[in-house]
């Protein structure tokens, strides 16, 4: 048999910037003693983690509560002035206000209401919204994986044909104890020679970049603080001229909208390595001047990755570390 809940209406406000455990603990102990419970995310357009996100985030994680977005323009210290507008928001005064703050108790007296008290001194779950920011690494384990997305440092592999991109990408996985996201376009490439078809479309390189933009951000959720992508978008525009012989620009914006934190490009010194699918060995010195010019004129760092397997591993753990301490 269910126990009553103690309270009909319960309300969680905050910043949530970014939500992390100590919030969803918060929000399920309201869920636990509350009929109906609504989350108010104040939010601003120069927060440096979208509000739409954490809103979004929120939907995801905790999908029993409603929530509510709205413009944090008031003073965060007038705990009149949020009482009167939470009651507007809400069409009513809450039965319960739940909250880690000192702000809790004035706020919830403000609208008549009762002011439970979950964790203040951060004991049950030792995290804050500004530790996590400070440093999301070592925080890692307090932030769930639709935030661990924003926060994963993103190392992308690229290179020209047969020049080892997939066994560093492969390697580092393994390395870091993390994800890596294999390149979709040369799975769509064998399926494309077996159905015989030569001739290839503007739209077809779209869709591979946004399938492989789309794998990246699943596989970020699973990511060990760093998620390895063999390729991108931005490899996806040269193989486009490639194989069309010009650039495409709706191409070339959405590879400005990718994710990346450090280029690693491999060198072309090795041998070429026929496996069947290759065509590129006449072209493969051109292309990889091709990824040098592109990732000259981007603001990501980047480095050419050159050597044995075992010396490339080094450089780009080298690389990898000198990203981290920046």
């Amino acid at each position: 048999m269910n126990r009553p809940a103690d309270f009909g209406l319960g309300v969680v406000i905050g910043k949530f910037l970014p939500p992390h455990r100590g919030h969803r603990f918060l929000i399920e102990t309201a869920l636990s003693r509350c009929e109906r419970v609504v989350v108010i995310v104040c939010g601003k357009p120069v927060d440096p983690i979208p509000p739409e996100l954490r809103a979004g985030w929120l939907r995801e994680l905790v999908p029993s509560a409603e929530v509510m977005l709205i413009d944090d323009r008031y003073d965060e210290n007038d705990s009149r002035v949020w009482a009167d507008n939470t009651i507007g928001w809400l069409g009513r005064a809450p039965d319960a206000v739940f909250t880690s703050e000192r702000y809790g108790e004035a706020y919830a007296g403000h609208m008549g209401c009762v002011h439970v008290s979950v964790d203040p001194t951060r004991l049950v779950v030792p995290c804050s919204g500004t530790a996590v920011r400070s440093d999301p690494f070592s925080m890692w384990d307090f932030i769930d994986p639709p935030v661990r997305t924003w926060f994963a440092k993103r190392v992308v592999v690229v290179g020209a044909e047969s020049t080892g991109t997939t066994t560093l990408a492969r390697d580092l996985g393994r390395a870091l104890k993390t994800v890596w996201v294999p390149e979709y376009g040369r799975d769509y490439c064998e399926q494309k020679q077996a159905a015989v078809d030569e001739i290839w479309s503007s739209q077809e390189f779209l869709a591979i970049a946004r399938e492989q933009t789309r794998m990246e951000d699943q596989a970020a959720r699973q990511a060990n603080r760093i998620l390895i992508c063999d390729t991108n978008a931005l490899a996806t525009c040269l193989w486009h001229r490639r194989y069309l012989g010009f650039d495409h620009e709706p191409l070339e914006e959405l590879a400005k909208g990718c994710r990346a934190d450090l280029y690693l490009l491999t060198g072309d010194e090795i041998p070429f390595v026929q496996d069947g699918l290759r065509d590129g060995e006449h072209i493969r010195h051109e292309m990889h001047q091709w990824f040098e010019t592109a990732l000259a004129r981007q603001h990501v760092p980047w480095k050419c990755i050159c050597g044995s397997v075992a010396e490339r591993l080094n450089a780009a753990m080298e690389a990898i570390n000198e990203l981290l301490r920046s």
